[in-house]
């Protein structure tokens, strides 16, 4: 393995999985015609001419020619060409690296592409640089979600005024760490295997997923005012920050998270995550009772 594909496996490749990341579908078909044209070139030529029927080496050109390039040619071109397929992920990776400080900035924004670029020129106006960007339709608007990068001397005071200069309303910041800017589906997947292993993991698993803290004691009485979410109920005494969700195995758990409100999609995920409990533990019963 050459040193340009070891560091890019080693700077890319999942902790969880040891995989790299999808390459971007431009790239990769690019490599895959450059694995596949030689190939078929060099069969053609060496069969087209020879005295087999038609047919045959019809069947002769596409089983040699598939054959060549599953097996050989594409892995081969996948591999030395690896810095160039993953160079939009890796160039993501330095700036994450090279960032002084990583926020995470919720707002509310109007509903339309001239918001979220006067929401971004605002965040820019700071020297902050936008790494993800996530956006959530909610009553009243949508509510963005951002990652960005700042400078060392760059407060939440500072992003809190640029982001309200930009157009946004009820804005939050707060510091972030690396695994702000994770693969979202991989941390989601490896969670919910987690949960089909152990339905008892749920709740440290939606307090994972969502960055939430359980809510200490779940025998006390439910106040419904208090846990409510956006994602159910938008009256003016919730205020989003407290999530409940079923359990299978013990009473509703209870999720807070006071800098920064639920989302609907948060708690969509967080149910199905319940869901997937619920369904282990009953076939885990079903087959206790099987055997028995």
């Amino acid at each position: 393995m050459t040193t340009q594909n070891r560091d890019t496996a080693h700077a890319l490749a999942c902790d969880s999985c040891g995989q790299l990341p999808h390459p971007a579908k431009a790239r990769l078909t690019l490599a895959n015609v450059a694995a596949m044209l030689p190939i078929e070139l060099v069969v053609h030529a060496a069969v087209v001419d020879t005295e087999m029927p038609y047919l045959l080496k019809v069947l002769v050109l596409t089983l040699t020619a598939t054959t060549l390039v599953i097996w050989v040619a594409e892995p081969s071109v996948r591999h030395a060409l690896r810095g160039w397929l993953h160079a939009p992920a890796l160039r993501h990776r330095r700036r994450l690296h090279e960032s002084g400080a990583l926020w995470r900035v919720r707002t509310l924004i109007d509903d339309d592409p001239e918001g979220q670029e006067k929401l971004a020129r605002g965040v820019s106006g700071v020297g902050a640089d936008i790494l993800v960007r996530r956006r959530h339709h909610v009553p009243g608007g949508v509510l963005d979600e951002l990652v960005v990068a700042a400078p060392d001397d760059v407060t939440d005071t500072d992003l809190l005024a640029a982001a309200g200069e930009g157009g946004g309303r009820d804005v939050r910041a707060w510091p972030a760490t690396a695994l702000a800017v994770a693969d979202g589906q991989t941390k989601a997947l490896a969670l919910a295997l987690r949960v089909a292993e152990d339905p008892d993991e749920l709740q440290l698993a939606v307090a994972e997923l969502l960055d939430a803290e359980p809510v200490a004691n779940p025998d006390r009485p439910i106040n419904p005012v208090e846990d409510c979410t956006r994602a159910h109920d938008g009256g003016p005494d919730c205020d989003g920050t407290l999530l409940k969700i079923p359990s299978p195995l013990h009473e509703p758990l209870r999720f807070s998270r006071p800098h920064a409100p639920f989302t609907p999609a948060e708690s969509a995920r967080a149910h199905r995550l319940a869901e997937l409990a619920e369904l282990t533990e009953l076939s885990r019963k079903h087959t206790i009772r099987a055997l028995q």
